[in-house]
């Protein structure tokens, strides 16, 4: 009997099981599912905690429920679409980039937006403490939630009314304004709670609604950003970035200067409102970050392994730069050394993944290309006796991502693998059969 016949009729239920979590499991991150933080998003709660006669005060929180993917400058820039005639009298915390046409309100005092799509930024640090509100004025940067917790949200409030004197309506069209994210529509929740009288009592809003943003790799560049070379130290054979991993030098689009050149002070001139240009060091593979994984050294009980991150980009840093990687023996790490370290364990039962970020005030900002524009660190694993093995390159990552974009990885089949002992002990009984050929010829 065919033995596939037997489960699908003994157990249909286990054969669809078996085909639907192949299916979800296959889902690449560049669709915004990411099998490394399936949970993780940008979610945007609103909270309406006074309403009066059309007049209506809101409380607006960003949090980054992501456990590696930051937000980096120039930041967010969060907007969407009034579905009726509101305007925002008044912002702490915030603040629109337009005006826009408010003559239909008459008076001294115009409201600080009537755009009918307002596009609100993040203040930036320093910012006067009457336009303040708790957790805001960072410039529109998020960390991770595991790299800086203090870090991972950003809130803002707002005083918004409508010239009919509306009840309050939810906007719609939600957009994040950084590359990659996407947004749904405004969900209802439950209402949120504060505390107040040292929690001895608690007020709660008149109405809570959140909206979830998502991150895909794909729709935020078509070409990958990073590349992983490797190496170790029982080959001499050093395993480069494939070719043209990010771009190729020639090719539409893409900049790059060759060692001893300096870039124009046009070319170095950056936009604070937006992504700095990209102008890397020319080389095969045109990458603005290349990550190098070096097997270091082999001891009785444990192995060590070397990352060594450029920064090829001729006028950008990296600040609260991180790296996540993948590979079976993550379960068994020792040391870390000048790195932050910490396991992502997505399934609790899998822990094969972890998190490196730089020390506070020490390598945490990648700088540009240059002699100081890399960071490197090393790793004291402990040898797991019922996998470790340096075979079929087993020593090498499944996985790089760095800043929450996958690096492009070598091809298997050009990994540095272990000496052949076969051949070498062939080598050595040919070169054994001449000195002995030689010693017998010299005597006779």
């Amino acid at each position: 009997m065919n033995p596939f016949s037997f489960v699908v009729q003994r157990s249909p239920d286990v054969v669809f099981s078996f085909i639907f979590f192949f299916l979800f499991s296959s889902i690449p991150p560049s669709f915004g599912y990411d099998p490394l933080d399936p949970f993780g998003n940008i979610t945007i709660k609103w909270d309406l905690l006074q309403s009066d006669s059309g007049s209506n005060f809101v409380k607006v929180s960003i949090l980054n429920f992501q456990k590696y993917r930051h937000i980096e400058q120039p930041g967010w820039r969060l907007g969407w679409d009034w579905t009726g005639k509101e305007a925002i009298w008044s912002m702490q915390g915030a603040e629109a980039t337009e005006q826009g046409n408010c003559s239909r309100f008459k008076g001294g005092q115009l409201p600080h937006c009537c755009e009918k799509t307002p596009s609100i930024i993040d203040l930036l640090p320093g910012t006067p403490y009457n336009m303040q509100t708790a957790n805001c004025c960072k410039g529109g940067v998020l960390s991770s939630m595991i790299q800086d917790p203090s870090m991972y949200g950003s809130i803002f409030q707002m005083s918004v009314s409508a010239s009919d004197k509306a009840d309050f309506n939810m906007p719609e069209n939600f957009t994040f304004g950084v590359q990659g994210y996407t947004c749904g529509p405004a969900v209802e929740v439950a209402p949120s709670k504060y505390s107040t009288d040292g929690g001895r009592r608690w007020t709660q809003a008149l109405g809570t609604w959140n909206v979830t943003c998502m991150y895909s790799q794909f729709l935020a560049s078509t070409t990958p950003k990073c590349c992983v070379s490797l190496s170790a130290f029982y080959n001499s054979t050093i395993v480069p970035c494939p070719m043209c991993s990010c771009s190729c030098q020639g090719l539409p689009g893409a900049k790059c200067l060759n060692y001893g050149e300096t870039p124009s002070l046009l070319q170095e001139i950056k936009d604070t409102n937006g992504e700095p240009p990209s102008l890397v060091r020319c080389s095969e593979h045109m990458c603005p970050i290349w990550i190098h994984w070096h097997v270091k050294q082999s001891y009785t009980q444990y192995w060590r392994v070397k990352i060594t991150v450029h920064n090829l980009n001729i006028v950008k840093n990296y600040s609260e730069w991180n790296l996540v990687a993948l590979h079976p023996n993550l379960k068994n790490v020792e040391q870390v050394f000048s790195f932050n370290y910490e396991p992502l364990n997505p399934y609790k039962f899998i822990n094969d993944t972890g998190m490196f970020w730089g020390v506070k005030f020490y390598n945490d900002v990648l700088l540009q290309e240059g002699d100081s524009g890399n960071v490197q660190s090393e790793i004291l694993l402990h040898k797991d006796p019922e996998m470790f093995t340096f075979k079929a390159g087993w020593g090498f990552p499944r996985r790089i991502l760095f800043n929450g974009d996958e690096c492009v990885m070598p091809p298997p089949d050009q990994y540095p693998r272990l000496p052949n002992i076969a051949q070498h002990d062939a080598q050595f009984s040919i070169i054994l059969f001449i000195f002995s050929l030689f010693l017998l010829i010299c005597c006779v």
